[in-house]
């Protein structure tokens, strides 16, 4: 906790507006995307959808795997619960669906669904994409199916998998996302491990955008790893995300930006 408090005191003495962007691309992303006050149906749905989780009194065994798919630990967690603690925020939910609303990634791989407040975000923001969920609960994974079906979500396939047993798939070799959200395993090591096997899909226009960069020392050094990366040309650092471009016509460029 300590950690996160210096980290934010440093993260607004650094930060900015878009009044201290020079580059285009970002400047337009952060005028009509991040600071976008527009009202918006979707946030209707988004808002339903938390507040259906928040009422159920279910409870379930939530199960954390380790390496090779091991069990960590589990536990039993009523449903509300989760959804109030384990799932993205509001304010955070109408920013990833303006995001996805923005860009129109046509695929979208989201790397950690838990009861699928971010998978219906990005859902609503491009109806029309093709995407990809992994969760390594099986009982998270089969509420969060429910939920799905329960909002006529369709366009998403979710995989109950170990992620990087995963990613040595066949199938996975020939997948390519636009937008990789990573919300799945908030350590330094399992950060980087991802990132180096999925860099193999990277294209132009990808979006890759990292949950929790400040969460921890471990999370904060593995960002800055990621932000040297040759194929890394523009990163932004929201506080709680790190937003993650390959655009070979920017140069390399690192922004602290308020939302």
């Amino acid at each position: 906790m300590l950690f996160q408090i210096k980290s934010y005191l440093k993260f607004l003495w650094h930060s900015k507006n878009e009044h201290a962007v020079h580059s285009p691309f970002v400047f337009t992303l952060i005028t009509k995307c991040f600071y976008d006050k527009k009202p918006r149906t979707e946030y209707a749905v988004l808002k339903n959808y938390r507040n259906s989780l928040l009422k159920s009194k279910k409870t379930i065994e939530v199960i954390d795997f380790g390496a090779g798919s091991k069990v960590f630990k589990s536990n039993t967690r009523q449903i509300s619960k989760i959804a109030k603690t384990a799932g993205i925020s509001p304010k955070r939910a109408e920013l990833l669906f303006r995001i996805t609303d923005y860009f129109q990634p046509e695929t979208i791989l989201e790397i950690g669904t838990s009861l699928g407040l971010a998978t219906c975000a990005l859902s609503l923001g491009n109806p029309k994409a093709s995407i990809i969920t992994l969760e390594g609960c099986p009982n998270t994974s089969n509420q969060c199916q429910l939920q799905l079906q329960k909002f006529n979500i369709n366009n998403v396939e979710l995989v109950l998998t170990e992620f990087s047993s995963y990613f040595s798939t066949s199938n996975f070799q020939l997948l390519t996302s636009n937008l990789i959200f990573f919300d799945g395993n908030h350590s330094k090591t399992a950060t980087l491990e991802y990132f180096e096997l999925l860099l193999s899909t990277v294209r132009n226009d990808s979006l890759w955008i990292f949950d929790d960069v400040h969460w921890s020392q471990d999370m904060a050094e593995a960002w800055e790893i990621i932000k040297k990366h040759p194929k890394v040309t523009v990163t932004i650092d929201t506080f709680q995300w790190g937003l993650v471009f390959f655009r070979q016509e920017q140069l390399k460029q690192h922004y602290v930006i308020r939302t």
